[in-house]
């Protein structure tokens, strides 16, 4: 099945390079206005440029569309209409208008669409996707030093929409609240902000996300009825913490327990940490990708969950706004 990149920037290249270390997908070539990045691509990875993006279209089966986000619904609707399946970057579109006409457009062609959001495949996300999950307070930090490159969105849509993918795609419960804050430091949109989630199930999420910290720092904690789980999203790994009664019948073997006194009397702790399969988080999410396209199957990430996504980004920016008006 052969693809096509849009877009050579840093992102670009390291799609690129992914789609070439795959054995599914056939490399095209790639499309990009900009002679630099182009230029580079050829010099790096040889791949061919096509300076025509028709012509783009008419030789490949799909499109890994990875360039600036005001430009994704142009270049996906074009695809869309040329009957190409589409995997763009997050967040999907630049407004919540242009993903529903996105939605529309993938329904009405038939293609199949997948977004970008690469932490459902990172080897902490996989360690616990076989788990049974009903987190009812989730806190997460993405935090991040200062690059120009991504500044054209605020660092809502840049970085703490990948925990908003992530927090729908576990709690899986409509937004009843939305509280937040944020400040524009560097750029002109917020680059530091907190938020906070409530939903109609009662789970609440508490999201910090910042791209002027001074460390890196990608970790979620889950916490439910007798679990507590930490993803550490820079390290790969996730850690288990479970409480156990002491009659149950599902006990680890004793010398993995703790016992301790609670209000409800004795129980048991176990820590375990699950395995993260060595994955390359890009690579598999192209793979998954074909699979959906060969299968006739639903992306892993699907075009309606980067629009749920976006759509809560959003109402997150309106209340930034809102509150910086009061």
């Amino acid at each position: 099945m052969r693809i096509a990149l849009l877009g050579t920037g840093h992102l670009g290249k390291i799609h690129l390079k992914c789609i070439l270390a795959t054995e599914c997908w056939e490399l095209a070539g790639f499309y990009d206005p900009d002679d630099k990045n182009a230029a580079s691509a050829i010099a790096q990875y040889g791949a061919k440029r096509y300076k025509s993006l028709d012509k783009l279209l008419a030789d490949v089966d799909a499109v890994d569309i990875v360039t600036p986000t005001p430009s994704h619904y142009k270049l996906a609707a074009k695809a869309m209409r040329a009957g190409k399946h589409v995997f763009i970057e997050k967040p999907v579109t630049e407004t919540v208008a242009e993903g529903r006409k996105l939605l529309q457009l993938a329904e009405q062609q038939g293609v199949k669409v997948q977004v970008g959001h690469v932490e459902r495949f990172n080897p902490a996300y996989l360690g616990i996707k076989d788990m049974v999950l009903n987190p009812m307070f989730i806190e997460s930090h993405r935090l991040a030093a200062f690059q120009p490159r991504g500044t054209e969105v605020s660092v809502i849509l840049d970085l703490m929409i990948h925990d908003l993918d992530l927090v729908l795609h576990l709690v899986k419960s409509p937004v009843a609240r939305v509280s937040a804050s944020g400040v524009a430091v560097l750029s002109h949109t917020p680059d530091i902000a907190n938020v906070r989630l409530e939903f109609a199930n009662g789970a609440v999420a508490n999201l910090t996300a910042s791209r002027i910290s001074m460390k890196q720092m990608r970790k979620m904690r889950l916490f439910q009825p007798d679990h507590y789980l930490s993803l550490d999203f820079l390290e790969k790994n996730a850690q288990i913490v479970r409480l156990f009664a002491q009659d149950a019948s599902n006990l680890p073997p004793q010398e993995q327990l703790m016992e301790f006194e609670t209000n409800a009397g004795k129980k048991w702790l176990h820590l375990s940490m699950p395995e993260t399969p060595p994955v390359n988080a890009i690579q598999r999410e192209l793979e998954t990708f074909h699979e959906a396209i060969a299968t006739d199957t639903e992306p892993v990430v699907t075009l309606r969950d980067g629009f749920e996504a976006l759509r809560v980004a959003h109402r997150i920016l309106k209340e930034i706004k809102a509150r910086q008006e009061r």
